[in-house]
């Protein structure tokens, strides 16, 4: 079972982002409802599961691994895992461990988190006006978040900051980001809005600003060079020449990224979605448990594999909302 992991279409799959919670302290208003109804815990993995089942994929050749959530640092005793996990690093087995964070808990978990062997996080961050962050998140603090954001820099964590570009709510913000950004040497990338979850609440399409549009405006002010960085992941990458800032895009909309994914998200109840934007996955919870041995797992997971779709359907195109799909970004792990 020490084959590589290849897709249909021979990618190989080497990054796997697990979900550890679909619970959150947010209720950002592209992500979850504001009255969402969480799983019973009985449903989710436990700690160990979830080391078994990172472990697995590890074996069988994942190099990096994303924690996500949810906010996988509500997540009781979340540390103890991420301390089993740093096994795998000091093994060589693992060559990062990395999370996305809301960055609410950073101000408390940031120093344990380092001493894991994390390195590298994501914070989301769309705004930096304390009302509209507490508009965006419904349940958000903002100085929370940038104590967080402090406290993850002073141990030596590497922050870059992920925003989404939402219509009518941040474009006037753009250049406020990018050089507070730049001013504390972080990376940033933006992220087009995606039709996930429940659009009888919120608006997608109200909400979609292109980011070729954004980078056509950034440039108004800014020498932007771009670069050859791939990550295996959907973010292309610039250079301001003026900041020395790395600046990402992510497209799923005007821009299909799926020719490089190497990717597969499993959720915190073991399911196995191989696309973010579609609907097909598979039950890894039941051969996980179902034997000792890890057989019947590492056959669920080739298998999931080898129904890896070429790419997603997300399109806004004809001025609607197509290749919707039911679930929230949180219950697929952001």
């Amino acid at each position: 079972m020490n084959a590589p992991l290849i897709d249909p279409f021979a990618r190989v799959i080497s990054y796997l982002r697990l979900s550890v919670t679909d619970r959150c302290d947010f209720r950002c208003v592209y992500c979850m409802s504001e009255n969402m109804t969480f799983l019973p815990k009985k449903e989710l993995l436990t700690l160990e599961e979830l080391d078994r089942m990172c472990s697995t994929f590890i074996d069988m050749g994942v190099k990096k691994l994303r924690i996500t959530g949810g906010e996988p640092l509500v997540r009781r005793d979340i540390l103890k895992f991420f301390n089993g996990m740093s096994r795998h690093l000091e093994s060589g087995a693992l060559e990062e461990l990395t999370l996305t964070t809301n960055g609410s808990q950073l101000e408390k978990y940031a120093a344990d988190l380092f001493a894991a062997g994390v390195r590298r996080i994501n914070i989301s961050l769309d705004t930096l006006d304390e009302k509209k962050f507490a508009d965006i998140t419904r349940w958000g603090r903002l100085p929370q978040v940038l104590r967080g954001i402090e406290a993850a820099q002073a141990v030596g964590l590497k922050v870059k900051i992920n925003a989404v570009a939402l219509k009518g709510f941040n474009e006037d913000e753009l250049f406020t980001l990018t050089n507070w950004c730049a001013e504390r040497q972080m990376d940033l990338t933006f992220i087009e809005v995606m039709p996930m979850g429940d659009l009888g609440n919120e608006d997608r399409f109200g909400q979609y600003w292109s980011l070729k549009d954004l980078r056509a405006e950034l440039a108004t002010q800014f020498t932007l060079t771009d670069l050859p960085d791939r990550t295996g992941g959907p973010a292309r990458y610039v250079k301001i020449n003026e900041t020395g800032q790395r600046i990402g895009f992510i497209t799923p909309l005007s821009h299909n990224f799926c020719e490089s994914c190497n990717r597969v998200r499993i959720t915190c109840t073991g399911e196995i979605y191989t696309c973010l934007g579609q609907e097909g996955h598979a039950d890894l919870r039941g051969p996980l448990r179902q034997s000792e041995s890890n057989e019947p797992l590492e056959n669920a997971i080739r298998a999931a594999i080898m129904d890896k779709p070429k790419g997603h359907d997300f399109d806004y195109s004809r001025q609607k909302v197509d290749g919707q799909v039911s679930r929230h970004m949180s219950h697929t792990g952001g």
